[in-house]
């Protein structure tokens, strides 16, 4: 074991998830102070935790009064780590210490500021009438009798409070979330300044940690990497080649979905990288698995069991390969599998996710799974990957089969195609592409009646959509320039045949998805 992982593995934060929406947002947080976390649910609090140097305690859509609320076995951890106990983990605390929690008589939801800090290293700095943020609808009525109050708002009035003797921190506001104005402070107050983290976690850090453990793991065995073009599998393939060399065989797949002349144009773009990659055409395989199909998870089913057919004929023209390689990152985890491990509901399925068949006999490997996009990219500039594969927009596995709304056809591929190259390359054009996140058109399953020339004409519908974000978690729609957008829909009806009607889509997420299936 390296020094570096080592250190990693000493300088650790264990967060508790109670099913909270904000789960995730507490461990971004966290990572944005260059201090590693990892996340387990509450029913898995791991026996040994010599490993972390503290516990952070979810919120949660449950009262601790409920017989169904969560109820997990601290003994291993309270006295020996420090905890930070949110929202309902600082309910759940005080509850379970001899305080009285009870219903709210109004809802505690949205801003407030806080009022009467006590001084204390947890609001070093933080000042007077900061606004936070609550969110529930029990509250702490009493602390127990061995609690110190550190701060109230005008309607909450045990906020924040500490149990000294057990290093113990309780807020019922959410320091993670961004109307919290002086969370992030408050957070770096407790990790470094109370619990004596060292924010060492950088992505030089993650990139000589995973190449060591990539080395270890799978030694000079073979592996294959299926390349989509985009920045999480380029950056998951350029470490995997700094780990084992030319051991690593990376294939690009044309599912007959991507965007117009990318197949081409990404192999090109890998040439000068240095990988062992190769090009495989299966447009026929796919589309025709996919003929007559219309629903959207059936669509993504099928693009994934025609993904491991392909990769498993290819597995087999490569002698000795054991493991397959993929992009899998921390936002296509939680959207597929519940982070609580209970019954929520899955958002979409992705096909990079949930492991192989058995008849495949390759093992899985995915470097980047506990990383947001936006700290591979980070990782990515790291590793010198140029900025034009860490720029590109995120573009979905099932490629174009999940912005063709119904059935898919060649001749629906090719209209959109066409739609796409001209709204991405009209945004480069503009100066408008890196200041998106993500952006596509989508071909809706309607036709509409329009009139070009002096003839009546009865066709297809399209909607574009362009969206801010940083991890792909939760994000705003953009405000193009309306000259923009009248230029753009000119050209589309103008240059695509069997279009007449451009519509833009400014929901945002939540409550619409990316994606529009």
């Amino acid at each position: 074991m390296s020094i570096l992982l080592f250190l990693a593995m000493q300088n650790n934060v264990l967060i508790l998830d109670f099913g909270s929406q904000y789960t995730q947002l507490i461990a971004r947080r966290v990572r944005e102070l260059n201090i590693f976390c990892e996340i387990k649910p509450f029913s898995a609090v791991p026996e040994d935790v010599s490993g972390y140097k503290a516990v952070i305690l979810s919120g949660s859509p449950f009262s601790v009064r409920s017989e169904e609320a969560p109820h997990p076995d601290l003994s291993q951890i309270r006295g020996r780590v420090p905890i930070l106990a949110i929202c309902y983990g600082a309910q759940y605390i005080a509850h379970f210490s001899g305080g009285n929690v009870a219903p709210s008589n109004t809802r505690e939801y949205g801003r407030a500021k806080l009022e009467t800090i006590v001084s204390d290293p947890f609001f070093k700095g933080v000042s007077e009438q900061s606004q936070v943020w609550m969110s529930h609808s029990d509250t702490i009525e009493s602390l127990p009798d061995h609690a110190e109050l550190l701060a109230s708002t005008h309607d909450v009035k045990n906020a924040a409070f500490k149990i000294e003797e057990e290093r113990i921190y309780g807020i019922q506001f959410h320091p993670e979330v961004y109307h919290t104005k002086e969370g992030k402070r408050i957070l770096e107050n407790f990790l470094v300044g109370i619990a004596g983290l060292e924010q060492t976690w950088t992505p030089d850090a993650f990139v000589e940690t995973t190449v060591n453990e990539l080395r270890q793991k799978i030694g000079d065995d073979k592996v294959i990497l299926g390349l989509s073009g985009g920045v999480d599998s380029t950056v998951a393939a350029v470490l995997l080649h700094q780990a084992i060399g030319k051991h690593l065989h990376c294939i690009f797949v044309n599912n007959g979905l991507l965007r117009k002349n990318e197949f081409q144009e990404v192999l090109d773009q890998y040439e000068h990288m240095g990988l062992n990659v190769k090009g495989v055409d299966a447009s026929d395989r796919f589309l025709n698995a996919l003929k007559g199909e219309a629903d959207p998870e059936k669509k993504r089913k099928i693009i994934g069991k025609v993904f491991i057919d392909v990769f498993d004929d290819e597995a087999h023209k490569i002698e000795d390969a054991r493991w397959l390689a993929q992009g899998t990152i921390y936002p296509d985890v939680i959207e597929s599998v519940s982070a609580t491990g209970g019954p929520s509901a899955t958002i979409k399925s992705h096909h990079n996710v949930g492991g192989l068949p058995d008849f495949m006999k390759l093992s899985v490997v995915e470097p980047l799974k506990m990383l947001f996009k936006d700290e591979v990219r980070r990782v990515g500039a790291s590793l010198d990957i140029p900025d034009e594969r860490l720029g590109r927009h995120p573009f979905p596995g099932p490629g174009l089969a999940i912005r063709i709304l119904g059935d898919i056809t060649p001749e629906k591929v090719e209209i959109l195609q066409e739609v796409d190259h001209v709204f991405i390359k009209g945004l480069v054009d503009w100066g408008l592409y890196d200041q998106i996140w993500q952006a596509g058109a989508i071909l809706l399953p309607v036709q509409s009646v329009g009139v070009m020339g002096d003839e009546r004409t009865y066709e297809k519908c399209v909607a574009l959509r362009a969206v801010e974000s940083t991890d792909g978690m939760t994000a705003d729609w953009v405000h193009l320039p309306y000259e923009f957008m009248q230029k753009i829909s000119n050209d589309i009806i103008n240059k695509v045949p069997g279009v007449n009607r451009v519509v833009y889509d400014i929901s945002s997420k939540p409550p619409a998805t990316i994606e529009w299936e």
